[in-house]
């Protein structure tokens, strides 16, 4: 039969489209002999189809027509007939094509061409009856409870982490020699950055260096996952470019766009199971829907931007590991996905069948409700759509879904190992460079009842993970092997608060509603009731351009040990404290906390605010308000001594030398006008504002990831969020390189750090070590410390520590995850 030369040529793996013209008795006698012992399916066969055949005929791809998702797929064959003969190798057109009895039509046409053995061991495997293990398939959903076999433990040797044993075998297979683990202070470097996002405090550092328990890695992983709310906090960034939540941007305002805030936080804090957290986002009740409404985007939008559209592709890309961006306009041209498929998954989020439109342009054609994959269950074709959204949920989550497993796991491994066990990360129908550890992990997770922090224990406790890392350049080489971690670069929200750590300069405060808890509510909870105040009473209305001014003195019982105040002004203030400039804001938008201690006395204080309303939009009224809460707390002292905006305050809009200084007169100064309470038009702080943000102050310096991005951590990479974002790109940019050198937001850290730092009166090579092991975890050598010294000098100036914090910050040492 003559072959169908141009089907041929489009495979790229091993199977036939046709059986082809029988072989001779020269080419049968040059066909490398079967193997002489029964074979194993599953450690002999399967790993030849994962290195050469899946990539274009497993995990939902086909050529030719030809599938091997399973022993009936394979006896099919392709478009043109059978691809083996059970009982008979020789006659199998699989065989001639990887044994290449036609140079011209070998396969692989890509990927790894098969050994003689190989040739052999799938010879023997058709000769013996093909026999296929049923828990083993590669289709685009791999079935459930497949647990590949672990690998044989040396004699005399302990049993390592399972993810270990894979590897071994793996290293063998490619002839790599791991080398020596790093040392524990790049360990512990790596695993406090990988958890809780910050660099690990050089007492802790320390204690963990000196331990001498044989367990001691295994137990700081333990002990970090631990820390729900620094987990919590520095996952959170990772999620929110998943699942494109934020806390300021397009859509907020007008209420085309929902945040998740809350429920993600406390999700994250309470460990929250895989399955259950997949199925309140794709289920939703009123903390969690923001997700799949997305964005109702305003002006011209195309069809494949719909919310419903938009759902489908976020639940697909996040949830499955599929894109389906091109299959939202037409059939996909990257993928075999049809844009019946991805309006099929639309229409459960959509009240109504949606119509299909190809390009933008409607067809008059309604594609049927249903899941991207439909052997895991029905969605029903209700006009209810909570039924609909209940039917996703529980088809999605499945215990026979084990494609969910396997995308999260490779996010993880990605997150922690710098490359995807699947690469990328949103095409789990690419082969994994070791399909036997994404199996086993994704396993791990379902019977550890879908535990993300247990599967982060099993990575991070792994030999692998404690390996040196390895430059991957962009990661992404088609020809890629593991050796290591990839060395990676701080996110910007890691950045960020690393620069807090070494400066002591964090954010003002929160723009993430994060919640709190009644007792949190409750130890937070204000004693007094603050007012929003101006020189005029029809001030939240409109107000003229200008600046007013605002005193009131308080009395202290006691020397506060906790003396901070949330300050809120449109548009700007600068607060004083007894005639020192104590802390300022420009963003009427947000609460700015300002510590007020070090300024405050015994007895009386004056607290003076310079409040600013700068010029409205023409024809648009201007309102104009300043609202101050301050929290005042001494140790052994029951009463509180906070004090509030109100009336008692004295406002006048002239500005006379002294007006901010104790024992100045307050002579035409008036009584403030008392606008209204915190909630009142158009601010409208929220109830809980207040207990929240103090809560936090408490908890510690605000992170990075619970603040708006500012030009510092855009420049470093973080996204708009605005679309799903799975990775950030690792390489440098020009926009990062001028942020880093001449950008306002570090620049002015920097200095506001410096001069903190230099109030410890430190000596010179006191401070330089200190900062030193802060920022790299290590003291200086003797050479670092030497020419540091000659910067900073023996009596720190804040201009030479400013200069050494710069020098600092831009080590890759510092920049760098080894």
């Amino acid at each position: 039969m003559k072959l169908k030369i141009a089907a041929i040529l489009a495979l790229a793996c091993t199977a036939a489209l046709s059986q082809g013209a029988p072989l001779t008795p020269d080419q049968i006698k040059a066909l490398p002999p079967p193997v002489n012992h029964r074979v194993d399916f599953g450690a002999e066969v399967k790993p030849i189809f994962e290195a050469s055949c899946i990539r274009c005929h497993g995990r939902g791809r086909v050529k030719g027509g030809l599938r091997i998702d399973s022993r009936e797929t394979l006896l099919k064959g392709g478009d043109s007939g059978p691809a083996a003969v059970v009982g008979k190798s020789a006659q199998s057109y699989i065989i001639a094509l990887v044994a290449g009895t036609d140079p011209d039509e070998m396969m692989p046409k890509k990927g790894k061409k098969l050994t003689a053995g190989e040739v052999g061991v799938l010879r023997a495997w058709i000769d013996q009856g093909l026999v296929w293990d049923p828990e083993i398939g590669f289709g685009p959903i791999p079935p459930k409870n497949l647990d590949p076999r672990l690998p044989k433990i040396p004699n005399g040797a302990n049993e390592p982490n399972p993810l270990d044993r894979f590897l071994d075998a793996y290293f063998q297979a490619h002839n790599v020699k791991p080398a020596p683990v790093v040392s524990d202070r790049l360990f512990a470097r790596r695993a406090y950055l990988d958890v809780i996002g910050l660099l690990p405090p050089a007492g802790e550092l320390e204690a963990f260096v000196k331990s001498r328990k044989p367990d001691k890695r295994a137990a700081l992983v333990r002990d970090l996952l631990g820390r729900d709310e620094a987990y919590a906090q520095n996952w959170l960034t990772f999620w929110n470019d998943l699942l494109r939540n934020d806390y300021k941007g397009t859509g907020y305002i007008d209420g085309g766009r929902e945040q998740i805030t809350q429920w993600l936080y406390s999700a994250l804090r309470t460990n929250m199971p895989y399955d259950q957290f997949v199925a309140e986002l794709v289920d939703p009740k009123k903390p969690s829907e923001g997700f799949i409404k997305g964005i109702v985007w305003r002006g011209v939008v195309n069809s494949s931007q719909m919310p419903q559209m938009q759902a489908a592709q976020n639940v697909s890309q996040v949830f499955m590991g599929v894109n389906l961006k091109c299959a939202s306009c037409h059939d996909s041209f990257i993928n075999d996905w049809q844009l019946s498929d991805s309006y099929g998954l639309a229409n459960v989020f959509s009240d109504n069948a949606l119509e299909i439109c190809r390009c933008d342009v409607p067809t008059g054609q309604k594609a049927a409700t249903k899941f991207l994959f439909p052997q895991l269950g029905e969605i029903r074709a209700t006009t209810n759509k909570t039924e609909r959204l209940g039917d996703l949920a529980r088809v999605i989550t499945c215990p026979k879904d084990g494609r969910l497993t396997r995308t999260i796991v490779n996010r993880l491994w990605e997150r922690l190992m710098g490359r995807g066990l699947v690469e990328p990360v949103d095409d789990m129908q690419q082969t994994a460079w070791d399909q036997d550890v994404l199996d086993w992990l994704a396993e791990d997770l379902a019977e550890h009842h879908y535990d993300l922090k247990e599967t982060m224990e099993r990575i991070m406790t792994s030999r692998a993970y404690q390996l040196p890392a390895a430059d991957l350049g962009d990661g992404r080489a088609t020809n890629y092997v593991f050796t290591g971690p990839a060395v990676r670069r701080l996110s910007a929200e890691e950045f960020r608060d690393a620069l807090t750590s070494l400066t002591g300069v964090g954010y003002a405060s929160a723009d993430a509603d994060i919640g709190v808890g009644d007792s949190v509510k409750k130890k937070f909870a204000p004693t007094k009731t603050a007012k929003w105040i101006w020189n005029e009473p029809r001030a939240a209305e409109t107000a003229p351009e200008g600046v007013i001014y605002a005193r009131k003195t308080i009395h202290l019982a006691a020397v506060p040990q906790e003396a901070t105040a949330l300050v809120v002004c449109d548009n700007g203030f600068e607060l004083f404290v007894n005639g020192h400039k104590a802390g300022e804001g420009n963003d009427y938008s947000k609460p700015f906390m300002v510590d007020m201690r070090q300024w405050l006395k015994l007895g009386d204080n004056v607290i003076a605010v310079r409040a600013v309303n700068a010029a409205g939009t023409k024809g648009v009224n201007n309102p104009a308000g300043l609202y101050i809460y301050a929290r005042v707390r001494a140790d052994g002292r029951k009463a509180a001594m906070d004090f509030v905006s109100d009336a008692s305050w004295s406002v006048t809009d002239q500005n006379v030398a002294g007006w901010e200084q104790s024992g100045f007169a307050e002579s035409g100064w008036k009584p403030a006008s008392e606008l209204g309470k915190g909630a009142m038009a158009p601010w409208r702080l929220k109830g809980d504002l207040i207990a929240m943000q103090f809560a936090a102050m408490h908890q510690g310096t605000v992170r990075a990831a619970l603040v708006a991005s500012d030009p510092l951590m855009t420049a470093l990479g973080r996204p708009n969020r605005e679309q799903v974002v799975t990775t950030r790109a690792t390489e440098a940019t020009t926009l990062q390189a001028l942020e880093l050198t001449n950008g306002k937001t570090l620049a002015e850290t920097l200095k506001r750090g410096a001069a903190e730092i230099v109030k410890q009166n430190e000596s010179g090579p006191k401070l330089i070590s200190s900062i030193y092991e802060e920022a790299v975890g290590r003291k200086p050598t003797r050479t670092e410390l030497k020419m540091a010294v000659e910067l900073v000098g023996q009596k720190p100036k804040p201009a030479s520590v400013e200069d050494f914090l710069w020098a600092m910050v831009m080590l890759p040492e510092f920049q760098l995850i080894y």
